[in-house]
C-alpha cells in the first residue's frame, strides 16, 4: 500500500461476524489491490504506509495480529533530542523478549516514525515469527487504549454505529445501522451509557492525593484491574509527602499472584498544593479483567494524608459490594513453619555459643522479622563495622527466603558477615526494628558510612537508627532507576549518554558537577523530569564525588560487594536446606579468611623499589592490604609533582601524570605535622594513600610513613582489636564493650587450644591463673 493511496482519514467499520463486532480499516474513495469486493482491507502492513496517529498504526497492527493469529504490545519508543517528544515506536509479537516463561524472543514487530507534517509512516517491519501462530478466531484483538468521540451521523445515515476501542478491545455499541465513523483524535474523557468515564494522562490536576486515587481505581475499575497503593517520597526539609504512585495489583513478585506489571499513575505535589500526574504507564503484562460495576466506588473515608501511617500503609478491600481504603493488617512474609524450625537452631547455637545473639519482632503477639549474629560476627563489628553494606539481594527477584544480611569488609578485603536477618514485611516499622535490634547485638557501634537500597522507608530508618552515618545508595538500584526514567535518551542519544556519565563519574569538584548538571538539564530539555529532580536533591547518596569524602572500605563505586553467600544460598532454597546451606557458606568464607591469615604472617610479598616505605607497609598491611598499596606506590613514579602555592608551613603540589595533563590532582602537605591531602579523596574513601600523596612524601623525602596513614584495620594484627593504639586511662563504655568481646574471642581461641589434651589443659590453666594475678597486681 503506497504513501500516496493512503487517505487523510482511516475509517472503522463494525462489522458483525459470528455475534462478535470486528472492526476493519478500510480506505476512503481509493481502490487499491489489498481491498477485497467488500472493501474490506486485508491489514497487510508495508513499508510506507501512512497513519494520522501513532495509536492508528497501533489499532492497525492489533487488527492484523488478530487476523494472523497472534497478540501484540508496545515496544521501544524514541524520543526527540531537542524537545523530549516521541519520534518513533515500535509495536512487537507479545512474545517478544524473554522476560517470562511464555515469551520466545519472537522478532516480529513494525517500527511507525513521525514525519515533520505530524503523519506517521511505517518504517521498519518483520513478519516472520519463531513461534506457531494461533488460529484468528480463536483470540480477540489485543486491549488498546483509545478514547472515542461519538460521530454525529451523517443524513445519509439512518443511524451511526459507535464503536469503542478501549483497553477491553474494539466493541460496537450499537450494530443495528451501517458502519459510522471513528475519529481517533486523543480525548481525555467519554461518556458511556451517561456516565463519565475517565481516563488518566499526564498534566491531569487533582485537589488532593485522595481524589487522584479515587479517579484511578475508578479508571481501573472500568478497565478490568485492581489498584495498589505503591511507593511514595517525602521533602528532605519536612518530611511531607511530595510524590505517590499508584500502581496495578500485578506490580511487584513478591506473591506468586504477582506478576511484576508496570502500569502505574505516579503523582507530584505542586506549590499550589494541588498534585499533577507527572508519569503515567498504562501498558499491562498480563490479562485483564471484566470490567468492575460502575456502581462500586471506593470510599475516600480515612483518606488523609495526616494520618499517621498514609496511604503506604492502606489496602484496597472489597465490603458490601463496594470498595473501602482500610489500614493495611501487617503480614509476615515467614511462612509458620520457619519460625520453629529457627527458634530451634538459635536456642543449639547459644548452648555451644554464649556470644550468640538473636531478636524477634513481635506485633499483636505474632512474630515477625527475626535477627540473629554469632559471637563471630559480633567480635567481626568490632574491628570492621566501619563500613557496612545492608545486602537485600532477594528484593530483585522471586526469592522465596527474604533473607537480608549485614556485610563488612576484612583485613583482606573479603566481605565479613555481621548479621543476618529474614524480613518479614518491608515497612518503615520493620526496617526501624531491625536497625535497631542489630545496633544493640553490635554493642552501640554505628557504622561511619552504609550501603542500602534507596526506597523512602530504608532512608527513613537509616537516619532515624544511625545518625550521622554516610547512606550511599546500591549501584543496582541506581541504575534500574536510571533505566526506567532515561533509559530511552541514553540508549537513543550516544551524546547525552557522554555527557551524563562525565558529569557523574568525573567531575572533580562540587562547582564542576553543578555547573556540568546545569549544562545537561538545560541542553536537554529535563527541568520537568521529576527522577532528575530527585536524583540531584540526593546527590550526596549516589554521585562519587559526593561519597569519596567518606570512609567506605573501598566498595567500588559502581557497584557492591560480591555476595556473601555466593551460589550456595539461591533464591528458591527450600527450609530443609536453608541452614545447612547458610552453616556451609559461614564456614566456607571463615576458611578463607583464616588462609589469608596464615599467608599475612608466614608469607611475604616481593618488593619493587628500594623505598624504605615500600618495606615498611609490607611489615604491617596484609599481603591483600599490600597490594594495593604497592600499586599506588609504583604507579606514583609516572607521576609529576609541581609546587603552586605556599601559605606558612602548608605547601599545594599539582601532580599530574607524565604526558598525560588530563589526570591531575591537588596535594596538600603540611611540613610540621606531616599531615597530606589530595583531592581525589582514596585515602579518605578507602584508608590507604594515593599515588598522588606518595609523590608529595618522595619529594619531600619522607622516608617513612606517619602511623595515622596505616589504617589498624588494613594490618596483619587487625583481628587483635582496634584498642591497641588508644592511650592508657579510664575506658569508656565503648571501649570496655569493645574490650569485651576483643577479650572474649581471644578466650575461645585459647579454650578450644587448651582441651586438646589434658597436658595442655593443666599448662592452659597454670598461664590463666598467673595472668589472674598479674592483673590484680595492676592498679
Amino acid at each position: 500500500m503506497s504513501r500516496e493511496e493512503i487517505v487523510n482519514t482511516m475509517t472503522v467499520r463494525a462489522k458483525p461476524v459470528g455475534g462478535l463486532a470486528i472492526a476493519t480499516i478500510v480506505k476512503n474513495n481509493v481502490h487499491h489491490r489489498d481491498v477485497d469486493e467488500e472493501g474490506e482491507s486485508r491489514l497487510e502492513p508495508n513499508v510506507g504506509l501512512e497513519f494520522d496517529s501513532a495509536e492508528d498504526a497501533q489499532e492497525f497492527y492489533n487488527l492484523y495480529a488478530t487476523k494472523i493469529g497472534f497478540r501484540i504490545r508496545i515496544g521501544q519508543l524514541y524520543r526527540s533530542r531537542i524537545d523530549g517528544s516521541v519520534v518513533s515506536r515500535r509495536f512487537v509479537c507479545s512474545k517478544e523478549g524473554f522476560q517470562t516463561t511464555s515469551r520466545t524472543g519472537c522478532p516480529a514487530f513494525i517500527r511507525v516514525q513521525r514525519l515533520d507534517s505530524g503523519k506517521w509512516v511505517l518504517a521498519n517491519i518483520k513478519k516472520e515469527h519463531n513461534h506457531d501462530l494461533e488460529h484468528p478466531g480463536e483470540i480477540c484483538p489485543s486491549r488498546i487504549q483509545r478514547k472515542i468521540v461519538t460521530p454525529t451521523p451523517t443524513p445519509k445515515s439512518k443511524s451511526a454505529s459507535i464503536v469503542v476501542s478501549t483497553r477491553t478491545g474494539l466493541r460496537s455499541l450499537d450494530e443495528d445501522g451501517p458502519s459510522g465513523i471513528l475519529d481517533f483524535k486523543r480525548l481525555k474523557r467519554e461518556k458511556i451509557n451517561g456516565e463519565t468515564r475517565s481516563e488518566p494522562y499526564k498534566g491531569l490536576e487533582f485537589v488532593s492525593a485522595a481524589e487522584a486515587y479515587e479517579f484511578y481505581h475508578t479508571h481501573a475499575a472500568n478497565t478490568g484491574f485492581k489498584v495498589r497503593i505503591g511507593q511514595l517520597f517525602r521533602s528532605k526539609n519536612d518530611g511531607s509527602i511530595t510524590s505517590r504512585r499508584f500502581v496495578c495489583s500485578k506490580e511487584g513478585h513478591q506473591h506468586p499472584s504477582r506478576v511484576g506489571c508496570g502500569a502505574f499513575m505516579r503523582i507530584q505535589r505542586q506549590e499550589s498544593g494541588r498534585w499533577l500526574v507527572d508519569r503515567f504507564q498504562n501498558e499491562h503484562n498480563h490479562e485483564l479483567g471484566a470490567p468492575i460495576d460502575a456502581s462500586e466506588r471506593v470510599s475516600s473515608k480515612g483518606f488523609k494524608e495526616e494520618l499517621s501511617h498514609g496511604l503506604e500503609n492502606m489496602d484496597l478491600v472489597e465490603s458490601n459490594g463496594g470498595f473501602s481504603l482500610v489500614t493495611r493488617s501487617r503480614e509476615s512474609k515467614i511462612g509458620s513453619d520457619w519460625y520453629n524450625e529457627l527458634f530451634d537452631y538459635f536456642q543449639a547455637r547459644q548452648a555451644d555459643d554464649m556470644g550468640f545473639f538473636y531478636a524477634v519482632e513481635m506485633h499483636k503477639g505474632r512474630a515477625m522479622s527475626v535477627l540473629w549474629a554469632d559471637s563471630r560476627s559480633r567480635f567481626s563489628c568490632t574491628q570492621f563495622g566501619d563500613a557496612i553494606v545492608f545486602d537485600t539481594t532477594y528484593r530483585r527477584g522471586s526469592y522465596s527466603v527474604p533473607l537480608a544480611s549485614f556485610i563488612g569488609v576484612n583485613h583482606h578485603r573479603q566481605p565479613v558477615l555481621l548479621g543476618c536477618a529474614l524480613i518479614a514485611e518491608e515497612s518503615e516499622e520493620s526496617f526501624t526494628w531491625l536497625f535497631q535490634a542489630w545496633l544493640r547485638a553490635m554493642s552501640g557501634r554505628r557504622p561511619i558510612s552504609i550501603v542500602a537500597d534507596q526506597d523512602w522507608v530504608i532512608q527513613h530508618s537509616i537516619a532515624q537508627v544511625f545518625p550521622g552515618t554516610h547512606h550511599r545508595f546500591s549501584a543496582w538500584q541506581v541504575v534500574a532507576k536510571e533505566q526506567e526514567n532515561i533509559g530511552a535518551l541514553l540508549s537513543m542519544n550516544p551524546e547525552f549518554k557522554y555527557e551524563y556519565e562525565t558529569c557523574i563519574f568525573q567531575s572533580q569538584t562540587a562547582n564542576e558537577f553543578e555547573a556540568a548538571w546545569n549544562v545537561l538539564i538545560n541542553k536537554y530539555n529535563l527541568r520537568e523530569n521529576t527522577w532528575l529532580k530527585d536524583m540531584y536533591r540526593m546527590r550526596k547518596s549516589w554521585v562519587p564525588l559526593y561519597i569519596k569524602g567518606t570512609f567506605f572500605a573501598g566498595i567500588p563505586t559502581d557497584g557492591s560487594l560480591k555476595s556473601y553467600f555466593g551460589t550456595l544460598l539461591t533464591s528458591q532454597a527450600p527450609l530443609s536446606e536453608f541452614l545447612i546451606r547458610y552453616e556451609k557458606s559461614l564456614e566456607q568464607r571463615r576458611e578463607e579468611e583464616r588462609k589469608e591469615d596464615f599467608n599475612s604472617f608466614n608469607l611475604q610479598a616481593v618488593l619493587h623499589t628500594k623505598d624504605p616505605i615500600e618495606d615498611q607497609c609490607r611489615r604491617l598491611y596484609t599481603i591483600s592490604m599490600f597490594k594495593v598499596f604497592q600499586k599506588e606506590l609504583l604507579e606514583c613514579y609516572s607521576y609529576v609533582g609541581i609546587k603552586i602555592n605556599v601559605e606558612g608551613a602548608i605547601s599545594r603540589y599539582l601532580v599530574q601524570k607524565c604526558e598525560n595533563g588530563d589526570e591531575r590532582h591537588t596535594v596538600a602537605f603540611n611540613a610540621s605535622n606531616l599531615n597530606i591531602s589530595c583531592s581525589c579523596k582514596m585515602f579518605e574513601f578507602e584508608g590507604v594513600l594515593c599515588r598522588h600523596a606518595l609523590k608529595v612524601f618522595q619529594i619531600m623525602n619522607i622516608r617513612e610513613l606517619p602511623s595515622r596513614y596505616i589504617l589498624h584495620r588494613w594490618t596483619k594484627d587487625a583481628k587483635y582489636g582496634i584498642l591497641r593504639d588508644v592511650d592508657s586511662g579510664g575506658a569508656s563504655q565503648d571501649h570496655k564493650a569493645l574490650m569485651s568481646w576483643s577479650l572474649r574471642e581471644e578466650a575461645k581461641n585459647y579454650i578450644e587450644a587448651g582441651t586438646a589434651s589434658l597436658e595442655r589443659y593443666k599448662l592452659a590453666f597454670e598461664i590463666m591463673q598467673e595472668g589472674r594475678r598479674n592483673l590484680c597486681w595492676q592498679n
